[in-house]
């Protein structure tokens, strides 16, 4: 598993991790525990922390690779709190 850090906007650090055997893409927003998990399209799932902010972004494809047009197409829609 590849894991780089990308600074975000405000300094803020986002921590991204590539699982090649799993072929996953992982986005940590931010530090704290997840405590539930929603899946909120296809091979998209969100993490939530105790309070429902969301903390991470896990991308899989369950084993067929994505071309670059899919990769740059990905959509969803955040839940309102």
């Amino acid at each position: 598993m590849s894991e780089c850090f990308l600074l975000a906007d405000g300094g803020s650090i986002m921590k991204v991790k590539l699982d090649e055997k799993n072929e996953a893409l992982y986005f940590r927003l931010s530090e704290g525990n997840v405590v539930e998990c929603e899946e909120v399209s296809q091979g998209i799932i969100l993490d939530y922390d105790e309070e429902k902010n969301v903390i991470g972004i896990e991308i899989s494809n369950n084993g067929s690779p994505l071309s670059q047009e899919e990769l740059s197409n990905i959509e969803f829609q955040l839940p309102q709190n």
